[in-house]
């Protein structure tokens, strides 16, 4: 059974890039398009503040992560950015993440920090690049 299981893991590693990156990129589109509608955003945030870097960040790192094209590098930043997010907006709330919305950016932090070293899996352009070279 683990040896079926094993051969799907790239796959499986893909999906979890897909959907971390596009679950992502959403915090970022509420920051700057107010889409999805949040009530932590009612307004565009401004491009040159700290929320835009954080908006920036999410749309353009998690556009990369989810095609696949320079992952580690890119989930390196991403894991950083997420914990100093815990740590700045989320922490100095209260202890327990799941009390003040911290419960995403640590998994966001440890997804990220996970694909550093496991790569992109599957249907990424890193390995499209690794296969044709």
């Amino acid at each position: 059974m683990s040896e079926t299981l094993a051969a799907w893991s790239p796959r499986a590693l893909a999906v979890l890039r897909i959907m971390t990156a596009l679950l992502f990129i959403e915090h970022g589109t509420q920051k700057y398009f107010m889409f999805p509608a949040s009530e932590y955003f009612p307004e565009p945030v401004a491009v040159f503040s700290l929320m835009g870097l954080a908006g920036f960040l999410e749309i353009v790192g998690g556009l990369l992560i989810l095609i696949g094209l320079f992952t580690r590098p890119v989930a390196f930043v991403l894991s950083g950015f997420m914990a100093a997010a815990y740590f700045m907006g989320h922490a100095p709330q209260g202890f327990f993440p799941a009390n003040t919305g911290g419960d995403a950016a640590i998994l966001f932090c440890f997804i990220y920090l996970y694909m550093v070293f496991a790569g992109p899996g599957a249907w990424s352009v890193d390995a499209a690049r690794a296969k044709a070279a």
